[in-house]
């Protein structure tokens, strides 16, 4: 990777559970005056707490550009419902929607439902997978001008732009077309968090960005090689991938030195990285494992969201910015253009008109 290609950043704007948006609202909007491309708000059925996907949804109209991603978690969940959601999220945000798919993998949880029993996280992490692309197809299945809302004939959509997706799954089906139009990105960014092999093979095949968690920059870009090999070898262009290493950030004391061999990248804790710093720290870190290709991007997760994210956006970024190695604003209006993503042709529409070309 050249050192020129764009850098991306993303934060967690969650924490412990807070039922007043204000304070999201407030996270996001700092977010979005450092140009990050997006900001994520965590949630699973383990844990108490208002719902991601609908917070950020009420973040959305008191945002402009900032991306929002919420977790939302396909293991319990409806598909068809989940897109409908996460397509809502991208017609309210005006564009700048994305969703981070997560698996939910405790007998603790699946009672919550009563449903059905646990199941290994290979199995569910396969019906994410499928769930990802149960909704890429609905986003698909109103083709673009699919409304007509035409008030003298009464005719509100063109039957004949939308599809049936007909999709099997391996635990559902899914016949469709959407309740809800094709969003303005056309499909909403997929994230999954790719640390574990069987969120890997999802990731390779469904994601738009992707995780990692690494304790050198060496470790990261074998990791992203090895997701770019597996996604060609899927059929993906392997450019069409944002591979983000995911650290947890604690900035409480500026004057801080970083731990011992953060040179070679940060420290293992618990599930992810941790860096202990200052937003000088951080930049160098960030500066390192960029400019020597390691990965695409971080993705921050500050132990203390509302004294980190200052600390990072005031500090670290505008360090970055200085020395040209971060954007001063958001390239484009939508999610997908701060990625540097295209807009996803329909694959409904090319059926179409390759069946009316032959």
């Amino acid at each position: 990777m050249s050192a020129t290609r764009p850098l991306h950043l993303a934060a967690e704007i969650g924490g412990p559970p807070r039922y007043d948006a204000r304070s999201h609202i407030a996270l996001a909007r700092l977010a979005e005056g450092g140009a990050l491309d997006f900001v994520t708000l965590n949630d699973s059925f383990a844990r108490p707490g208002p719902d991601a996907l609908a917070v950020l949804a009420h973040v959305a109209p008191a945002t402009t550009r900032i991306g929002l991603v919420p977790t939302v978690t396909t293991t319990h969940t409806e598909p068809f419902h989940v897109s409908s959601a996460v397509a809502t999220l991208d017609w309210v945000s005006k564009g700048r929607a994305g969703w981070q798919a997560d698996v939910s993998t405790t007998e603790a949880e699946a009672r919550l439902f009563g449903r059905r029993p646990a199941a290994p996280a290979s199995t569910l992490w396969q019906e994410a997978g499928e769930a990802a692309d149960a909704g890429a197809r609905l986003w698909d299945s109103w083709e673009d001008g699919a409304e007509i809302r035409d008030v003298a004939t009464g005719r509100f959509i063109d039957r004949d732009k939308l599809h049936y997706v007909d999709f099997e799954g391996s635990t559902f089906s899914v016949r469709g077309p959407a309740i809800v139009p094709r969003p303005p990105q056309g499909r909403p960014v997929t994230v999954i968090d790719a640390t574990s092999g069987p969120a890997r093979e999802a990731a390779a095949r469904h994601a738009d960005v992707a995780y990692v968690r690494a304790t050198s920059p060496e470790q990261a870009a074998a990791l992203r090689d090895e997701l770019r090999r597996s996604a060609a070898a899927h059929g993906r262009d392997p450019d069409s991938l944002r591979v983000l290493a995911a650290l947890t950030v604690d900035l409480g004391d500026a004057e801080t030195t970083p731990e011992p061999g953060l040179g070679s990248g940060p420290r293992l804790a618990g599930r992810g990285t941790y860096f202990r710093g200052g937003p000088v720290d951080l930049a160098e870190v960030i500066t390192q494992w960029h400019r020597g290709g390691a990965v695409d991007g971080f993705h921050l997760t500050p132990i203390t969201p509302e004294r980190d994210l200052e600390r990072i956006v005031n500090g670290t970024v505008a360090l970055l910015q200085h020395r040209s190695l971060f954007r001063t604003f958001h390239p484009g209006g939508t999610l997908r253009e701060h990625l540097g993503l295209g807009r996803p042709a329909n694959r409904y529409t090319l059926t179409s008109t390759s069946g009316a070309t032959s």
